[in-house]
């Protein structure tokens, strides 16, 4: 007891600082894409993220958003695996109490240190899936609470990291979409967020959402649940925000390419003939979709618009297009220390481009020596695979799923890759494997609202 209480001294005293410099780097660094990995130097070893564990318990909380912030750094920047092996429960309790006690700005770093957490305990030993147990019910009660924008995208992308990774089920998944989607689409009644969301916070739940929904197969989908959510996306098409239509654009092509449309659009209202007016209401939304799709690729810039955002803008509508029109996937590689990771779905792309920005400067790093994101990416670095025997390889499995190679020519025929493909099943089968069956509670944390649930 007294060997703790001097080091939670020693940390006060290392991280009593009114420098508000240092506490902006990790909070801002969720929009890096920087694909240079980080010096490891800079975060020393397990005796300075001890310090930072340590000065968690101190009551000043300056103190303990700069231990956060400290720690969101060594955790982005380097495989913190020997720290975390035995200290992962430790860690997460006292993330969960700066999520109940803190400033709006500790939660905010509370709940990014939580995400990484889980993605560097990973899919094993039942560690991610206790952090999602865990963390749920503080998360939601933090969203009741209050409406402070600057948290709320936080926690949002927090939900989704912990589901994506320790999610055992459809379900347990779309419960958590129906959590994020509450703050994409208000609604009336009862809920977890605020009736009216900022168009930033409404862009980083649509982001979350998609992320999501890339892991979910299309026939396990409730229709219940998302009925006219697709018309919706469309609406948001028209909105003025550029972040908000790329945000919607990628939601539709995600929804397009998990298949299942009808389970996203509304019932006809003609129940006479449920099938054919059904048919034709899709055809007809498809069609409007397809339209504004077209608009997007080309518009023009209007005065003082950004160059940046309009060519981002133009780049991915394009990209959609050409996937609704003739079918062709996003193709495209992105390379970093001598390795390369193809990216050919929409799914894939959605993944990547979140845990990017979740990530930060680390991005590379992590894909070098992290086998939870080399599993969902189906990678392995040159380095690691030179190692790697003929058995390993067929125990992964996925290495050895035969998928045709599809080019970019008129005559060439149309080739569908969704997550229900094989490619995607395997890698899909992999990640469960290495999830212990939970004997915990499936439900209970994830209740939105008395309304949601049938």
């Amino acid at each position: 007891m007294g060997r703790r209480k001097n080091q939670q001294k020693n940390a006060a005293a290392l991280f009593d600082s009114d420098d508000d410099e240092s506490l902006s780097t990790s909070s801002e660094a969720m929009s890096e894409t920087s694909l240079a990995p980080e010096p490891e130097e800079a975060y020393g070893g397990n005796a300075s993220l001890d310090s930072c564990l340590d000065a968690l318990y101190e009551k000043r909380g300056a103190t303990r958003e700069k231990a956060l912030s400290l720690l969101i750094d060594g955790f982005r920047n380097k495989l913190q695996h020997q720290f975390v092996a035995n200290k992962y429960v430790t860690l997460l309790h006292q993330f969960l109490n700066s999520m109940k006690k803190g400033s709006a700005k500790e939660i905010s770093l509370a709940s990014n240190a939580i995400g990484l957490l889980a993605i560097t305990v990973g899919a094993e030993d039942n560690a991610a899936r206790e952090i999602m147990d865990e963390t749920m019910t503080s998360l939601l009660q933090v969203l009741k609470s209050g409406t402070d924008p600057s948290k709320i995208s936080y926690i949002l992308e927090c939900v989704a990291i912990v589901t994506f990774i320790g999610s055992n089920s459809s379900e347990e998944t779309e419960k958590a979409m129906q959590i994020i989607w509450q703050f994409v689409r208000p609604k009336l009644g009862p809920n977890v967020g605020p009736t009216k969301p900022s168009l930033p916070v409404m862009t980083a739940a649509l982001s979350a959402w998609s992320f999501l929904l890339t892991t979910m197969d299309g026939w396990k989908i409730n229709s219940k649940t998302w009925q006219e959510s697709i018309s919706y996306l469309s609406s948001l098409l028209d909105k003025d925000d550029r972040s908000m239509r790329i945000a919607a654009g990628e939601a539709i092509a995600v929804i397009f390419e998990v298949g299942s449309l009808e389970k996203f659009c509304s019932e006809p209202k003609d129940s006479s003939d449920k099938v054919r007016n059904g048919a034709m209401h899709i055809q007809g939304l498809r069609a409007k979709i397809l339209n504004q799709v077209r608009d997007l690729a080309v518009e023009a810039g209007g005065k003082g618009s950004a160059k940046k955002d309009l060519n981002s803008q133009k780049t991915l509508f394009r990209e959609v297009l050409e996937f609704l029109e003739d079918g062709y996937y996003p193709d495209t590689t992105m390379k970093f220390a001598g390795d390369a990771l193809v990216i050919s779905s929409w799914s894939r792309l959605i993944q990547v481009n979140f845990l990017k920005r979740f990530l930060g400067g680390g991005f590379v790093k992590h894909m070098q020596e992290n086998e939870l994101l080399q599993d969902v990416f189906d990678f392995t670095p040159k380095r690691k695979s030179e190692g790697v025997s003929e058995s390993s390889r067929l125990d992964k499995g996925i290495h050895y799923v035969y998928v045709p190679k599809v080019r970019k020519e008129g005559s060439c025929q149309r080739f569908y890759k969704s997550p229900n493909s094989a490619l995607n099943k395997a890698r899909t089968q992999i990640l469960n494997k290495k999830r212990t069956m939970s004997q915990g509670k499936n439900t209970g944390h994830y209740a939105v609202s008395a309304g949601d649930e049938e």
